[in-house]
């Protein structure tokens, strides 16, 4: 397979897109936090808590997204400076290792969704057993 200099610049829009996209993630994630502290503070109630938990776990996987995202951003980069250089075999590489970087970001941003859904689900039960009764 030959790579040229504009392929690994080919995955620059999508990488830019999806950062920009976890960082909304992360924002999102800030504001909530904030307001369901504040509503634990007054309430001290078991649901508001398992939903901080749970918070917890998806920062964590924010932040590696976004850790994982931005290595494959400057293996891009990095892989354009070797292909530039005539390093066509590490460049290759390089850029397979920018691909596996970005996959994995992307499995993360996957465990976090569903994470995200499960405290929905959450929601949703704790407003079942309310109506319930």
């Amino acid at each position: 397979m030959e790579i040229t200099l504009t392929t690994p610049a080919l995955l620059f829009p999508a990488i830019s897109l999806l950062l920009l996209a976890y960082t909304n993630r992360f924002m999102a994630l800030a504001n909530l936090i904030r307001s369901l502290k504040t509503r634990y503070a007054s309430t001290q109630s078991r649901l508001v808590y398992g939903q901080i938990e749970n918070l917890r776990i998806r920062l964590v996987l924010i932040r590696n997204m976004q850790a994982f995202g931005i290595a494959s951003m400057f293996g891009c980069v990095f892989c354009m400076f070797i292909l530039f250089a005539g390093y066509s075999t590490v460049g290759k590489y390089t850029f397979g290792l920018s691909l596996l970087l970005l996959m994995i970001s992307l499995a993360l941003a996957l465990r976090e969704i569903q994470i995200s859904v499960k405290a929905l689900e959450l929601e949703l039960d704790d407003l079942e057993e309310t109506t319930a009764q």
